[in-house]
């Protein structure tokens, strides 16, 4: 079973956002018997709620289903999961504080996923209350990833 974690920092918009996106593409591909996604966060502002009602409002405009509460990061996460998959820099930073990542694991952005992409992050629709840029780029996101792996691990 490969496993992905998405990263945010409250992990009740963007992480959530990504995990619901790319369980739905996961399921679509036939491939749920293969792939783990969860999410989590940085920070513990938010242990406990469960998505920002923005990030449910844009799901719910496309069918995606959604689910689950915020939680953060663990150390023993960083050795079980093959893919550790943040929306920027400083999660990326801060998701090293919790420990060393395990052996083969990759632990990224997500827009590394993305060949020629024109942006290096994803925005946090906290703060920029643009919640549909943020879908935008974690389904480009998602796609070259689930491609990545469908590549690499060929399933």
């Amino acid at each position: 079973m490969i496993k992905v974690l998405f990263v945010c920092l409250g992990n009740i918009c963007r992480s959530p956002m990504a995990e619901a996106i790319f369980r739905q593409s996961v399921e679509q591909a036939g491939l749920a018997n293969h792939i783990d996604i969860d999410s989590a966060a940085t920070s513990t502002y938010n242990i406990g709620k469960p998505p920002h009602h923005g990030t449910q409002a844009i799901l719910e405009q496309y069918g995606i289903p959604w689910g689950g509460k915020a939680r953060q990061v663990t150390a023993q996460d960083l050795q079980t999961y093959h893919y550790v998959v943040c929306m920027d820099d400083s999660n990326v930073t801060n998701t090293k504080t919790f420990g060393p990542v395990g052996e083969g694991t990759w632990l990224g952005k997500l827009s590394d996923m993305v060949a020629g992409a024109d942006w290096d992050f994803v925005p946090d629709p906290y703060y920029t209350g643009d919640f549909d840029e943020t879908y935008e780029k974690v389904t480009v996101g998602c796609a070259s990833l689930l491609e990545h792996i469908r590549k690499v691990h060929e399933i």
